[in-house]
């Protein structure tokens, strides 16, 4: 069985741990079915080899009780927006049928980010689509929501996820990932994530964001689509924790 509820879809093999790697633990833990679609192989990386990589992919899945992972196989480095990535991004979704789309925040640093989010928000509409690509045969699906990660651009978040019961997880599957963070016993060149305060940093990330809200962890998300809210009163009272 693919079919996921929520699917979180980033770059490279360790993005989605250091972004959403705590709100993908939660949803687990709340009966979700949850699978991650890493878009590339990572092979522009400094460190590491892809086949060492996927395995690190593999043992981190593991740790965020991931339902699927699944590598979309285009080139690291060379994401763009077009035909070849939009038909490839589409029947994901298809096969798949999420729901909830997680993924990079519009205007990364990081063109394979940028352009992902944007090819994400793409696709989300034309998987929905009876007449694109349909020579495959595969059915249309109702087009998911897409909520991007505040990571690298200073944007107010429309909502943050209490992961404070997840923030150990989140950081044990980064660590998994271990080729490429600090390793005092490397011979690889240095890269801006190997220092050795660098996943200390991601912690400390994620208690700013858990303050704002008052809970000891937390996860920022921006979405451009305006939330509807069945209970008004169940959603404003618990945002209201902070101050009591």
């Amino acid at each position: 069985m693919t079919e996921v509820d929520v699917l979180a879809v980033f770059a490279h093999p360790d993005d989605l741990e250091l972004s959403v790697g705590g709100t993908m633990l939660k949803l687990n833990s709340l009966g979700y079915r949850t699978g991650a679609l890493d878009v590339t192989r990572g092979e522009m990386g400094t460190r590491g080899t892809v086949e060492g990589r996927a395995e690190e992919a593999k043992r981190a899945a593991e740790i965020l009780q991931l339902d699927i992972r699944e590598n979309l196989g285009l080139r690291d480095g060379h994401v763009f927006i077009d035909e070849e990535s939009r038909i490839a991004m589409t029947r994901a979704f298809r096969r798949h049928k999420p729901r909830l789309v997680i993924t990079h925040q519009i205007g990364d640093s990081h063109p394979d980010h940028n352009n992902i989010a944007q090819l994400v928000r793409e696709c989300s509409r034309l998987c929905a689509m009876r007449n694109f690509d349909a020579e495959t045969g595969e059915e249309r699906i109702k087009p998911p929501i897409v909520a991007h990660n505040v990571f690298s651009r200073t944007v107010q978040p429309s909502f943050i996820v209490d992961i404070s019961e997840h923030l150990d997880g989140k950081i044990a599957a980064i660590r998994a990932h271990s080729s490429q963070f600090y390793d005092p016993d490397s011979n690889e060149p240095e890269t801006m994530l190997t220092g050795e305060t660098y996943i200390d940093e991601i912690e400390y990330r994620s208690r700013y964001y858990g303050s704002l809200i008052g809970a000891a962890a937390g996860e920022p998300f921006f979405i451009r689509e305006a939330l509807n809210v069945e209970d008004p009163f169940a959603l404003l009272t618990r945002s209201m924790n902070l101050y009591s």
